[in-house]
C-alpha cells in the first residue's frame, strides 16, 4: 500500500506563489517505480490534470492552463517527495489539489485513471 500526504496549500492573492509538497510512503513504494502527478478539482467542476513527472524526473507534462507558471519536480532520495511550484497564481487556480502515484513509472500520463494511489488533497485559494 502507498500513502500520499499533500501539504503547502493556503490562501494567497493573485500573482503570489505557493509550493505544494507530496510525501509518499509505504512498504511497496519506491520512488524509482512510480510516476507522480498533480490534479485539481474546483467546486462544481470535474477533476483535471495539472502536471506529471516520470520516475526519473526526465519527463514532465503540464496542462496548457498552467504551462509556464507551474513546475513539477521530485526528490527521489529518502524523502520520496514530489513538489509543485505554482507561480503567478490566478483566481481560476483555486481548487483542491491532489497528488497521485502511477506504478507505470516510465510514463508521464495526464489520464487520472492510470493513477492507483491518491492523497487527501490540499486546498489552494487565490483571491483577486
Amino acid at each position: 500500500q502507498v500513502q500520499l500526504v499533500e501539504s503547502g496549500g493556503g490562501l494567497v492573492q493573485a500573482g503570489d506563489s505557493l509550493r505544494l509538497s507530496c510525501r509518499a510512503s509505504g512498504r511497496t513504494f519506491s520512488s524509482y517505480s512510480y510516476a507522480m502527478g498533480w490534479f485539481r478539482q474546483a467546486p462544481g467542476k470535474e477533476r483535471e490534470f495539472v502536471a506529471t513527472i516520470n520516475w526519473s524526473g526526465g519527463i514532465t507534462r503540464y496542462a496548457n492552463s498552467v504551462k509556464g507558471r507551474f513546475f513539477i519536480s521530485r526528490d527521489n532520495n529518502a524523502k520520496n517527495t514530489v513538489f509543485l511550484q505554482m507561480n503567478s497564481l490566478k483566481p481560476e487556480d483555486t481548487a483542491v489539489y491532489y497528488c497521485a502515484a502511477n506504478s507505470a513509472g516510465y510514463s508521464a500520463s495526464d489520464d487520472d485513471q492510470r493513477y492507483e494511489y491518491w492523497g487527501q488533497g490540499t486546498q489552494v485559494t487565490v483571491s483577486s
